[in-house]
């Protein structure tokens, strides 16, 4: 991952310390998570399938236990990125095959933009007082070079 992402001493100590606050409780943080993702945009539900079944509703994909998985899965990747926050380029081929898997399920790229919003609500809402300006900056940061990463696998995929 490109150096140039830079978060400072005291912004990894933000990240750090506010996940630290959110990691004991993945799952119920990741329905928070998601509920806002497909609040803000309905049109991913059909993404998440499962044994070809399609979900009726955000609720019955929300409570599915394969998405449980999911969901786990996501927090893991977040933990996996504030555990490396000194050196985030040891995630670097492991994120960029994730872009490629996300690709091939017909994730687009523009949908990252949600999921970060939907990450930093999720942020607020577990965090409440203690998310401030300078956290979701930290955060925000993190998320970018995160996202950048998985980008790249797509660029080693023709599109279509």
């Amino acid at each position: 991952m490109e150096s140039g992402m830079s978060l400072s001493g005291r912004q990894r100590a933000l990240i750090r310390e506010s996940w630290r606050r959110v990691s004991g409780s993945p799952v119920q943080h990741g329905l928070v998570l998601f509920s806002r993702l497909f609040d803000l945009d309905p049109d991913l539900l059909p993404l998440f399938q499962y044994n070809c079944k399609q979900f009726a509703s955000p609720q019955e994909c929300l409570s599915a236990p394969e998405f449980l998985d999911h969901i786990r899965k996501v927090m893991m990747v977040i933990d996996a990125a504030v555990s490396h926050l000194e050196n985030l380029s040891c995630l670097e081929e492991y994120l960029c095959n994730l872009g490629k898997k996300h690709q091939a399920v017909g994730v687009k790229v523009e949908s990252f933009s949600t999921v970060g919003e939907s990450l930093l609500y999720m942020l607020e809402k577990c965090l409440g007082t203690a998310f401030n300006p300078d956290v979701q900056e930290a955060w925000s940061k993190l998320y970018s070079a995160v996202v950048n990463a998985m980008q790249r696998g797509w660029e080693t995929l023709p599109e279509g």
